[in-house]
């Protein structure tokens, strides 16, 4: 009795001793510093600053040990003298290499994703493309339209052979007006975006449609650290405007706001008259069971007038400069508006059920002009294709840990486009219709099941996946004479299995092998009839992760894609073509080294053979698939106040065509960036092309006829490239 009386009193003691601290944590000038971690290492309780860097931490009595952590910033320990206010100061650490260890992740590029976040924050939204090793973009209509896209081979387009989301929410648009998978990210502020999840080839159950050469899953921030506000002008009567506003950022709550506008005339001799607005918000908040949501809405608007693609022989003979245009009426508008909710249901340790559910609403008219006066010598070739479509879909996954072997995923899904008169018509000037020659409306829904399983035996991980999709195609044709309502159904089963062998925390091999797909335009399933709609993939890779040194991580991989027979939809033309089977082998290399504390040196190389099997050879080239790819940079971090870059970009000589008798020749471009840091205030200096090289952006092979012509031609038409552009930057944060 008397020991059970002295166990009553030591409890009654702690809880008259222990109470709640209150402080705050600042950087060495004073700033705020939200989200730090403190944890008393004695009682185990811990808390989190709040947007002004404030906390409370409960259970707290003298002497005990309090230890404050926050990402970027050296960590700090210390003992609790009083219950007084605590005033903490947190010194900035700079990046180190040599903290990032190898794990076994199959996802072995997130790392890099992450270096590459640390070390180049991204400036603008061709960036964020960019950040995907071996990935390259070229835009070809003024600047609002989707960049066409390179990567393993591959001429995707705009998005046919790599799948794109944004917070799980598809950013691809299946049957769409200009091309299959078209993806325009133009409505993602580049400042909003936190991580960037990639990988290449189609290894993981847990992505679906056009996951052929790769993957790339964008995901915006929780919250604001600070707000903020930029302003950036230059060249050719550019500017732009981004305001972050911070306006809850509590402990397990957190809403901010932030808009971007730009606007610009461009370097083509047509003024591009391009403008752009981009608004999103988003709220998140961590319940006390441990669910965690998330809701964001955003909306998009652009429009913009565009010099197209110019053929080779109008420059040579001076009719047009590099930079000018055949037909200067080309240009379009577009919007989107998407509402998106995540919600993480935690139902124990080990099991986890993550929710994604998605609205988009979204205008596209873009009018172009390929062939100018080819078919119709009077009034000219200008196109106009224009949609109105509305996305509706949602994803759950169940995810659970049987034990430290055992892990079990299943999930499941659906998305919905109604995609409302998808039309292509022959135009003139804009305003006046010729003729019609696609008009209808496409209903498409892909309902999908995918499970994984993933076993882990000392330093092997072994993980099989299965996915089943399941399409149905509608197409109603509002040019037919009767009412006709064409539907097709297909289902394709996709397999995955990768091994993983971690020898430790500095190298691991990977073995991937898998089956994907991409799904076909609903006009071209329902003039097939439903045949070979959904043409697979198989794809192999081998390779490496190895950190050799505290300060330097390769990565590297040979890998193998083969495509099987489809039929494209060519949206310009409205005609299917059939582009046979194909295989691409190729080899990935990736070098990332810190120099010193302040200095990196990043290195990305791409090899690939890219061919047509069923042709014979010398005329089984693809054309405009890459060949070599080659990104270089150094980077400057945290010297004294400055950052900055030094960024080249190499893509090699391309066939243009099948027997590569004609070639899309290649560019070096170099780019430059350099920001000085004050206190609140920062300013920096952006330059595009800062040797002022005349390249072309992109090519193709066109067959046109000038208005003074009477026989057409086939050549290289191209898109230049952008000349010297220097563009200063403001920046206030608060």
């Amino acid at each position: 009795m008397k020991h059970l009386y002295a166990v009553i009193l030591f409890i009654f003691s702690f809880s008259i001793s222990a109470q709640s601290v209150n402080g705050v944590v600042n950087d060495a000038a004073g700033k705020s510093l939200s989200e730090a971690l403190i944890r008393d290492l004695t009682s185990k309780t811990h808390a989190h600053t709040d947007a002004n860097g404030k906390f409370t931490i409960e259970g707290v009595q003298v002497n005990d040990s309090l230890l404050i952590t926050k990402k970027g910033f050296a960590s700090q320990k210390i003992k609790v003298a009083s219950l007084d206010f605590l005033s903490i100061s947190l010194e900035e650490k700079p990046f180190l290499l040599e903290e990032v260890k190898i794990s076994n992740n199959l996802k072995y590029l997130n790392t890099i994703s992450k270096i590459d976040f640390e070390i180049q924050p991204i400036s603008n939204s061709q960036d964020l493309l960019r950040k995907v090793p071996g990935l390259f973009i070229g835009q070809h209509a003024g600047g609002g339209k989707a960049e066409q896209i390179f990567l393993r081979g591959f001429d995707c387009d705009h998005g046919t052979d790599i799948n794109i989301t944004v917070d799980g929410m598809p950013v691809n648009m299946v049957s769409h007006a200009h091309g299959q998978g078209y993806s325009d990210l133009h409505f993602v502020i580049p400042e909003t975006v936190d991580n960037i999840d990639f990988d290449k080839g189609a290894y993981f159950a847990d992505k679906g449609d056009f996951t052929t050469a790769g993957y790339v899953g964008f995901n915006t921030k929780n919250a604001l650290q600070n707000s903020s506000i930029s302003f950036e002008g230059g060249q050719f009567d550019t500017f732009r405007t981004v305001a972050m506003f911070n306006l809850l950022n509590k402990e397990n709550q957190s809403a901010y706001f932030a808009g971007e506008y730009m606007m610009t005339d461009g370097y083509f001799d047509a003024p591009q008259n391009f403008n752009r607005i981009n608004l999103f918000g988003k709220y998140s908040a961590k319940m006390e069971n441990g669910d965690r949501l998330a809701l964001s809405v955003s909306h998009f608007k652009s429009q913009w007038d565009a010099s197209g693609q110019i053929p080779d022989r109008a420059v040579n003979d001076g009719s047009i400069s590099h930079y000018g245009a055949i037909d200067s009426n080309e240009g379009g508008n577009t919007d989107r508006t998407n509402f998106n909710l995540q919600y993480d249901a935690k139902i124990d340790e080990n099991t986890h059920i993550r929710n994604t559910a998605y609205l988009s609403k979204y205008d596209f008219e873009l009018y172009s002009n390929f062939t100018f006066f080819l078919n119709d010598p009077v009034n000219g070739d200008q196109i106009k294709q224009k949609e109105n479509r509305t996305i509706v879909g949602f994803q759950s996954e169940y995810d659970q840990k049987w034990n430290e072997k055992w892990r079990f995923k299943l999930g499941a899904g659906l998305r919905n486009d109604h995609n409302k008169d998808v039309e292509l018509s022959h135009t003139l000037n804009r305003k006046t219709v010729l003729d019609y020659l696609s008009l209808g409306t496409v209903n498409q829904t892909n309902l999908f099941t995918y499970s994984s399983l993933d076993f882990t035996s000392g330093k092997w991980l072994v993980n099989a996946g299965l996915r089943l999709d399941y399409f149905k195609f509608g197409y109603e044709d509002q040019l037919a004479a009767t009412y006709t309502n064409q539907t097709q159904t297909k289902a394709i089963v996709s397999p995955k299995l990768n091994f993983l062998y971690t020898q430790n925390d500095k190298l691991n091999y990977f073995l991937k092998l898998g089956k994907g797909f991409h799904s076909n335009d609903t006009r071209v399933v329902v003039a097939q009839k439903g045949e070979k709609i959904l043409p697979e993939t198989y794809g192999a890779d081998l390779g490496i992760n190895w950190k050799p040194f505290p300060r330097m991580i390769i990565n590297s991989a040979i890998w193998y894609l083969y495509l099987a027979q489809e039929f494209v939809y060519v949206g310009d033309e409205a005609i299917v073509e059939p582009s046979g089977k194909t295989e691409r082998k190729g080899f990935d290399f990736g070098f990332r080294y810190q120099l010193t504390n302040w200095l990196f040196w990043n290195t990305d190389y791409t090899f690939t053979h890219a061919r047509a099997i069923d042709e014979p050879k010398g005329n089984d080239y693809l054309p405009l698939a890459p060949k070599n790819t080659l990104a270089n940079g150094i980077s400057v971090k945290d010297l004294k106040g400055f950052s900055g870059s030094l960024r080249t970009r190499f893509l090699g000589d391309r066939p243009a065509n099948e027997d590569n008798s004609v070639v899309a020749k290649g560019y070096c471009i170099t780019d430059f960036s350099v920001n000085y840091q004050i206190k609140k205030v920062s300013i920096g200096v952006n330059i595009d092309n800062i040797f002022n090289t005349k390249w072309k952006e992109t090519q193709f092979l066109t067959e046109s006829r000038l208005a003074n012509e009477t026989d057409p031609v086939e050549e290289i038409h191209f898109t230049a490239g952008t000349p010297f552009n220097a563009r200063l930057i403001l920046k206030y944060t608060w």
